[in-house]
């Protein structure tokens, strides 16, 4: 049955080089409705070697795009293995058309191409594991005979930023806290808050948040682990992607200023309904006066404002994010897909799980 449906629907199988124009295609109307998936956020600072996989439905030259999966390498060279492209948080995720089929996806990911462009086994981490599109990939790849490997990557916190959700004790106790606070940096001069988003986008935003990095416990760290825009590098990959207008509406900052010193920032990108807390960072000599906590709710703040619905805060929570409401939203996982059955074993002893067969959910 297998292949006789592979033969009523035939598809064009292609690696291409980079990150091409089918990826923004599919980012308007995938199957996880993700609009942040652009050509862009896979590519970030370009120095790596990428390769997509597009699956048509049809020829070439006019057949309509079914998935494109964008890849880097990963690993030691000699292992050839690749990874779902793309900055780690919110999630990495390859890219399917709402009516793209379990049997086609099978197909294709057994068809050469797909074995040349994703090698003998390929990562796809953090992933939602309540997102259809990583449903739907897991179970294309056990009908073609790849084993899935899963291993936990944390749960993500969410606050419902509906009027009427409980919001913890952010509007008692902690905004006293949040007022004495602010009254410290008034007797230090002259707080006020910048937002930017859109076109306002520029290199003297990113360098400003690289200041507040600097001037953060993040630099004290041997090797600046948790850093988005520290050095000229990082700010480099955040350049690169914000050339794209959408992704540059997506995109915002929350800046809280000092005078004319940059003092604390929230970094959100805004996809659907969902604001996702892609890094903040405050300094570190103003932390009494609470400077970090202020800046989260104000995010959270214009996230209202701007008519969003849920402000999904990332994995792991060190109590303030339950004082703001947040409650355990969804798990996520770090995937690998191994075609040899011998490597899926030896693999799994430091990697994970071999994940069970699916009931078949998809025709």
């Amino acid at each position: 049955m297998y292949e006789s449906r592979i033969a009523a629907s035939p598809l064009t199988v292609t690696a291409i080089a980079g990150f091409p124009p089918e990826i923004d295609a599919l980012a308007v109307r995938n199957l996880s409705s993700h609009g942040l998936l652009r050509a862009a956020w896979y590519r970030g600072d370009g120095k790596q070697a990428g390769r997509t996989l597009v699956i048509r439905r049809g020829s070439a030259a006019d057949g309509a795009v079914i998935a494109a999966i964008p890849t880097a390498s990963f690993g030691p060279a000699i292992a050839r293995a690749r990874k779902v492209a793309g900055s780690y948080w919110p999630f990495r995720s390859p890219l399917l058309a709402p009516d793209c089929s379990a049997l086609e996806l099978a197909q294709a990911l057994d068809h050469p191409a797909a074995r040349r462009a994703l090698g003998p086994a390929w990562r796809i981490g953090p992933a939602r594991s309540d997102d259809a599109t990583i449903s739907l990939l897991i179970e294309a790849a056990q009908m073609a005979r790849i084993r899935v490997l899963s291993r936990p990557a944390g749960t993500s916190w969410v606050i419902d930023l509906d009027p009427a959700a409980p919001k913890g004790n952010a509007r008692s106790s902690v905004a006293r806290k949040l007022r004495s606070g602010w009254r410290k940096l008034e007797a230090l001069g002259t707080p006020h808050w910048r937002h930017v988003r859109g076109d306002q986008w520029t290199a003297d935003v990113l360098a400003e948040l690289g200041q507040i990095e600097a001037d953060s416990w993040i630099a004290r760290t041997t090797d600046g682990g948790g850093a988005k825009f520290l050095t000229a590098d990082h700010r480099a990959m955040w350049q690169a992607i914000l050339s794209d207008p959408v992704l540059a509406q997506m995109l915002s900052a929350t800046i809280l200023m000092l005078g004319e010193r940059p003092v604390a920032f929230s970094f959100d990108l805004d996809d659907g309904p969902v604001r996702y807390a892609i890094a903040g960072s405050h300094a570190e000599d103003l932390k009494h006066c609470y400077i970090g906590k202020t800046t989260n709710y104000r995010a959270m703040d214009n996230a209202i404002a701007a008519g969003q619905h849920l402000f999904d805060t990332g994995a792991g929570d060190s109590g303030y994010k339950r004082e703001m409401g947040a409650v355990p939203g969804y798990d996520l996982a770090d995937l690998l897909f191994v075609r040899s059955r011998l490597a899926a074993q030896v693999l799994a002893r430091v990697w994970g799980t071999v994940l069970p067969p699916q009931a078949t959910a998809h025709g």
